[in-house]
């Protein structure tokens, strides 16, 4: 399974799991945002794919999409004042983006991988 003979739902997998998409055993990061140059298992190239802005706009519309219900409904329900919904959903909200923003780029990394989306400039200087 190499290449584009690797179905999608296993390169999106592998992005959630923060694995290799050519392999599925090595990591993609060597730190929190940090992508290996190299897959530790089978030596694939990975930081040709330039993941830019994708990750961080993925991790803010899903935490959208898990927070803002959690906030509306916990105002329907307990109508709390504004200061504890301050303390409470703005410390929330930075904890969901901060922990979805490496599986966002994984995942962004894992689609380009499969898509075979490399950066041309890094790939000719390696």
């Amino acid at each position: 399974m190499v290449g584009n003979k690797t179905s999608l739902i296993r390169v999106l997998l592998n992005g959630i799991l923060k694995k290799c998409p050519n392999c599925s055993k090595g990591k993609i990061f060597s730190g929190y945002l940090n992508i290996n140059k190299y897959c530790s298992h089978c030596n694939e190239h990975l930081s040709i794919y330039r993941t830019d802005d994708f990750g961080p706009w993925l991790s803010i519309v899903l935490a959208g999409h898990i927070v803002v219900p959690l906030v509306l409904s916990a105002e329907q329900t307990f109508a709390p004042p504004l200061w504890l919904q301050a303390l409470i959903w703005i410390p929330f909200s930075l904890f969901v983006v901060l922990y979805l923003l490496p599986i966002s780029k994984s995942i962004c990394l894992a689609i380009m991988w499969r898509l075979k989306m490399k950066n041309q400039e890094i790939d000719d200087h390696v």
